[in-house]
């Protein structure tokens, strides 16, 4: 156990082009150890502030694995593929990036990342502490333009209410992002996540606002400020289907969004 916290340390963020993903609180509360879920998404107008374009997105991803171990809660996640075509230019290419290609597209793969949650209370399936840490790790190609190839670091506190069918939860902490300007070593941002769920049986409705701000240091390219709000529909629960509806609440955000996924949960 002390040896994979502390490659964690080594679900990171996908933090400058798609924002951190929330916590998965049926990892840390249900019944099942495991889950293993994937889903594909589709974004309008979303910016890749490296390449100074802005298009449409097309996400092969994200694909999640969890295992809880005792009460220690393991994290491995990553997004395969990214499309972004249409592209419209907004700025010029920075920090390596190649400018708009003719055929208007251009795709990477990444992010790939591993974290770690810890209870810092006892595991109660009505409220709990929690806090969660990782990295993300360096894969994708500086050149597309889409992200960047650096290593972040974060840890966020994190918490959860359960009240008969309803559940309310969040989590908040600092991410240090590595940026691609020279003269500024890192990004230090504030990464948040609110939610609100209701069970109606084999149905549950959620509703998500996921961002990062900058408020300890300037907006630097790469690592600005992104904001969603997100409404999802999930039908089961040991097997599950969901679609989500995405909203855009800061520029650098996608306008609108369309995810669609699905999981199941395994006992040992």
């Amino acid at each position: 156990m002390a040896v994979l916290v502390f490659v964690a340390c080594a679900n990171g963020v996908a933090a400058q082009f798609r924002p951190l993903e929330p916590i998965d609180w049926a990892a840390v509360t249900g019944p099942q150890p495991i889950r293993i879920s994937a889903r594909v998404g589709w974004y309008d107008r979303q910016r890749a502030a490296l390449a100074g374009v802005e298009g449409r997105l097309f996400e092969l991803g994200e694909v999640a694995v969890s295992v809880r171990v005792g009460t220690v809660v393991l994290e491995f996640a990553g997004t395969p593929q990214w499309f972004l075509s249409n592209e419209r230019v907004f700025a010029e290419p920075t920090g390596d990036a190649r400018p708009i290609s003719p055929e208007r597209k251009r795709h990477d793969s990444g992010d790939y990342r591993v974290a770690t949650i810890v209870p810092l209370t006892s595991r109660n399936r009505n409220e709990m502490a929690v806090l969660r840490f990782g990295t993300r790790l360096p894969t994708t190609d500086n050149r597309v333009g889409l992200d960047r190839d650096q290593t972040d670091f974060f840890a966020l506190l994190g918490g959860v209410v359960q009240r008969g069918r309803a559940r309310l939860g969040g989590e908040a902490g600092v991410s240090i992002n590595g940026t691609r300007n020279p003269r500024i070593e890192q990004s230090d941002v504030l990464a948040y996540s609110a939610s609100a769920a209701y069970d109606f049986g084999e149905i549950d409705l959620e509703l998500q606002m996921v961002g990062q701000e900058t408020p300890f240091s300037r907006e630097v390219r790469g690592n600005e400020n992104l904001g969603e709000l997100r409404l999802g529909l999930r039908f089961g629960e040991r097997r599950w289907f969901e679609a989500t509806g995405v909203a855009g609440y800061r520029s650098y955000s996608p306008r609108l969004g369309l995810q669609l996924g699905g999981g199941m949960a395994i006992n040992r």
